[in-house]
């Protein structure tokens, strides 16, 4: 067995993408209107919704939840992967983008599936039930608060739930030697404090901008 991975080069992401089981049709359409409506193109890629989707089936997920909405793309990607007595805690804070994905949750039928909860993701955790409640977490919000929404969440979530976290690879700067963005050097911070996280045996997956992808040790 080689010790040298093969190198991800853009043909070989290419070559992966074009394989992938293609972007479901109401998706595709969530993110054109996402992008008509100059929502930021920041949401997961169609193929790491495909990933994320195999992830919640194979896990038997049924109870998520979601730290930064956008525009309900994840969140609907997600609550096709739990079924129909599947539920997701999604938390936004910018009004347009709660409005945006509320609309577009009710044109896809989940509005019995997806909360929507406005405000600061600090302030929403804490009033959410506590205990080991979820069977999976995603983060994918403002990057100088990943931290703490791991530390928040991490006591929310069972033991064998699932840890996503997106853009451990800082939006592809992750390994500049000099930068001055602090995303940048938020995210470089986390991924440290991911790796010594003990309650949490995981990786990063090297699709789209980079998945933690871990598991909540008991």
């Amino acid at each position: 067995m080689s010790t040298v991975p093969t190198q991800v080069t853009a043909e070989l992401f290419n070559y992966l993408i074009a394989r992938t089981t293609p972007e479901d049709a109401f998706l595709k359409e969530l993110r054109e209107a996402a992008i008509a409506a100059a929502l930021p193109a920041i949401w997961i890629s169609p193929e790491q919704a495909v990933f994320m989707h195999i992830l919640l089936q194979i896990s038997g997920a049924k109870r998520v939840l979601e730290i930064g909405t956008l525009g309900g793309y994840s969140a609907v990607a997600m609550a096709q992967a739990l079924g129909p007595d599947g539920h997701i805690d999604t938390l936004e804070l910018e009004p347009r983008h709660v409005a945006f994905a509320r609309e577009w949750i009710e044109r896809g039928g989940f509005t019995t599936n997806i909360h929507v909860h406005q405000g600061a993701a600090l302030d929403t955790l804490a009033s959410l039930a506590a205990g080991p409640t979820y069977d999976a977490v995603f983060i994918d919000a403002d990057k100088g608060n990943y931290a703490a929404y791991l530390h928040q969440t991490l006591d929310m979530v069972r033991p064998g739930g699932l840890i996503m976290v997106d853009n451990a690879f800082a939006f592809g700067r992750i390994l500049e030697d000099q930068t001055t963005t602090d995303d940048v050097w938020a995210i470089r911070a986390f991924n440290d404090l991911m790796a010594r996280e003990q309650r949490v045996m995981s990786l990063i997956v090297p699709i789209a901008d980079g998945l933690w992808v871990g598991v909540k040790q008991g």
